[in-house]
């Protein structure tokens, strides 16, 4: 057996044996993922998945990034260098190369997830090793040619009821607009990530702002036009089903500048001429207006921060950017956000969600913050913390001050689709776990752990993220 039924509970029989019942409500609750990097053209084209290679390893950075940790190299994985240098072309051989290093993933998240991927997807009760790499490529190579593991019938056996992709200003949108024009029911909404015409030292910035303006149709020659041309932007994204924007930004320092200050960065950063401090001030900036738009438009924000991008600069030259070499900074959340939450916090139209690489803010910080403006959610464990032990964590540090109910439930935030369910699942027995050992301590009782837990596991994140 690949899945035993009681991962992840307590093995404390009283906990253990609520927690599973707990677990036994609220599994097949339909997912909802309003944040994820999954592409909307598979859906859009509906066509088959190339082979195991392509689908389950090669989006995944999670997976790539500990690999190349024990010098597994991106090349013999199967990821092709941009310098056209050599790379392992063969699918089944890259696989092999996975298959032969799977073990690192002993007790690690992405194990958990693609152990469960291969018992409950493709009924395969093995764990993935050498010796069995080449049977099971062909096992669940033959799977993705037929019908059942065609992206849509993926999602609708996924019992997924609403999936949010991630799409940069100058996105046309083409896939979504195909996917609203067909006959298939599933809801893949688009979220506004405007980061490629906000980062004033994003490598296509000045190219970025020619397609805005556009796609917008407004002639952007100055600040104002600029603001006028991202209004139009979010407008077209919300016809298109967008309920929400993200910003991946380095720090969350906001401060609002004059007119005159703003329009003077934004003419020399039109000019090449911004400098470090100009992209600093510029993004603080516009993290206020982004929320003020949000109070007027009904946009739910999402402030995704403290990431040392592409801190590898080799493999990011080579490679180019997710592949694993992001890394997390320390954040101040308190002296960061205090322009934007005393501008926007206090007003009820406003929904913002907040995540964090920085465990350190979850009591200290974030719960605070959270537990007092209005407009202000903490998003779930993020990215390194996604895990079993990640997710107590934040649970932990965040509950008693914040209490549940400032928080968003469980975001997948992936690229690997086959992991959706995988991930929430494993989000879902923590919580049960989570629940019934406050029961068993007599912290709450048995109704108030299923109210908990169905706000956890629907409720919240239905919402917040007006869905």
């Amino acid at each position: 057996m690949l899945l035993h039924p009681n991962r992840f509970f307590d093995p404390h029989p009283d906990i253990r044996q609520l927690a599973r019942a707990l677990y036994e409500e609220i599994k097949d609750t339909p997912i909802l993922s309003p944040h994820g990097h999954v592409e909307a053209s598979w859906f859009a084209d509906n066509q088959p998945f190339a082979d195991p290679t392509e689908l389950l390893l090669l989006p995944d950075h999670y997976l790539l990034r500990l690999l190349y940790s024990q010098g597994v190299s991106l090349e013999s994985l199967g990821v092709q260098p941009k310098d056209d240098a050599p790379y392992q072309q063969d699918r089944k051989q890259a696989w092999i190369q996975f298959a032969k290093h799977y073990y690192l993933f002993d007790g690690t998240p992405s194990g958990a997830w693609f152990d469960y991927e291969l018992s409950t997807l493709f009924g395969i009760e093995e764990r993935l090793s050498e010796d069995n790499a080449e049977a099971l490529y062909d096992q669940i190579n033959e799977a993705l040619q037929t019908p059942a593991f065609r992206p849509r019938a993926l999602f609708d056996s996924f019992n997924v009821e609403v999936l949010s992709t991630t799409n940069g200003a100058t996105d046309p949108l083409i896939h979504h607009q195909t996917l609203q024009d067909s006959e298939w029911n599933g809801r893949i909404l688009p979220c506004l990530r405007p980061d490629d015409v906000l980062n004033l030292h994003h490598p296509q910035w000045k190219q970025n702002v020619e397609t805005l303006s556009s796609l917008s149709g407004i002639d952007i020659h100055d600040y104002t036009t600029f603001l006028q041309a991202l209004e139009e932007r979010r407008d077209f994204f919300r016809k298109q089903g967008a309920v929400s924007t993200d910003h991946g930004v380095e720090s969350v320092m906001t401060a609002q500048l004059s007119q005159q200050e703003v329009s003077a960065l934004f003419t020399r950063a039109l000019k090449g001429e911004a400098n470090e401090e100009d992209n600093h001030r510029f993004s603080g900036h516009m993290l206020i207006e982004m929320a003020r738009m949000s109070v007027e438009d009904g946009m739910t924000m999402q402030i995704h921060p403290g990431s040392f991008r592409n801190h590898n600069k080799d493999v990011y030259r080579r490679f180019g950017p997710d592949k694993g070499s992001d890394i997390p900074l320390p954040m101040d959340y308190t002296r960061g956000l205090h322009a934007l939450l005393n501008a926007f916090g206090n007003d009820h139209r406003f929904k913002l969600v907040l995540f964090s690489l920085d465990e350190s803010t979850y009591s200290r910080e974030l719960a605070p913050l959270a537990g007092h403006y209005p407009a202000l959610h903490v998003g779930p464990a993020w990215w390194f913390h996604d895990s079993y032990q990640g997710m107590k964590r934040f649970r932990q540090m965040i509950w008693e001050t914040a209490s549940i109910y400032n928080t968003v439930g469980f975001i997948d935030d992936t690229r690997a689709l086959l992991s959706i369910p995988a991930r929430h699942d494993l989000a879902r027995r923590m919580d049960c776990d989570f629940l019934a050992r406050l029961v068993c301590t007599h912290i709450i009782d048995e109704q108030q752990a299923r109210r908990m837990l169905t706000a956890l596991t629907y409720d919240l994140t239905k919402k917040v993220y007006q869905l």
